[in-house]
């Protein structure tokens, strides 16, 4: 296992958020990290790379503590994409060269210009280059900002929404893009995520969290529709279509129907 965490705890000085929260992570996979709003998503991959440190348990990468390493190690290991991130006035590929910050010591180094080329080339952004990002759209600042991620050369990947505030067609691009990134560069990845259609697309293994513990952590395609039920309070339907699992919500407003069956009596 190239990552293994075993116990972690985590709280706010309001609430408890993460309660002994333990897993695997395989090379080569994508994690899914579902659950409702405010079940410790975000805050796990915070725990993960050290920018909050967790009370009590273990995060090891091929057997070392990251806990006891100092930021740019851990920076050199995990690629964080944040959910947010600043509007600075960088080009693209200045933007791309801040992910070579942890192995910069005065100046920026021929390798480090000659990795920025290659990982916008291998992500098709090499034309984006000298753009400016507060001038991207969504879907193209999102891709940069992984590719910033991946210009830290690192094992493991952690995403934090990456797609939340993105278009369907975008939301794709970007999710095919993270399963390319792992399956070329031999990385494995963590993907905090709201949308259970496309973690279950996309994902290899989906943990979901309630409570602040892992209620579940199984196969994509060993989920079922209790655990959905259990985890976010809602009935629904899981089938396949064309070859994917897709879950459908069967309570909720009913208006609609309602309305149409008005009409009909009319």
């Amino acid at each position: 296992m190239i990552l293994s965490v075993a116990g972690v705890h985590f709280q706010y000085p309001s609430r408890p958020v993460l309660r002994g929260v333990s897993f695997e992570l395989p090379e080569g996979q994508i994690l899914g990290v579902l659950g409702v709003n405010g079940a410790g998503k975000s805050t796990l991959l915070k725990c993960l790379n050290k920018i909050l440190r967790p009370e009590m348990g273990s995060v090891l990468l091929d057997g070392e503590d990251l806990l006891k390493m100092g930021g740019n190690e851990v920076a050199r290991a995990m690629g964080y994409v944040p959910q947010k991130y600043g509007d600075e006035r960088l080009t693209v590929y200045d933007t791309v060269l801040l992910g070579r910050k942890p192995y910069i010591r005065w100046a920026a180094a021929e390798s480090d210009y000659q990795i920025v080329e290659r990982v916008l080339q291998v992500m098709r952004l090499e034309d984006y280059a000298m753009r400016p990002i507060h001038e991207l759209s969504g879907g193209e600042m999102q891709k940069v900002i992984i590719v910033r991620a991946l210009a830290q050369e690192p094992k493991v990947l952690l995403l934090d929404e990456p797609i939340s505030s993105l278009d369907l067609k975008n939301q794709l691009e970007v999710m095919d893009l993270i399963c390319r990134v792992v399956e070329d560069q031999g990385l494995s990845a963590i993907l905090a995520i709201h949308d259970i259609n496309l973690a279950l697309r996309f994902a290899d293994r989906l943990l979901f969290l309630k409570e602040g513990r892992v209620y579940a952590l199984a196969d994509r395609r060993a989920v079922t529709p209790r655990v959905i039920r259990e985890v976010y309070g809602v009935e629904v339907i899981l089938q396949e279509v064309q070859g994917y699992p897709v879950v459908i919500a069967v309570n909720g407003w009913k208006g609609r129907e309602e309305e149409n069956s008005d009409e009909n009596v009319r």
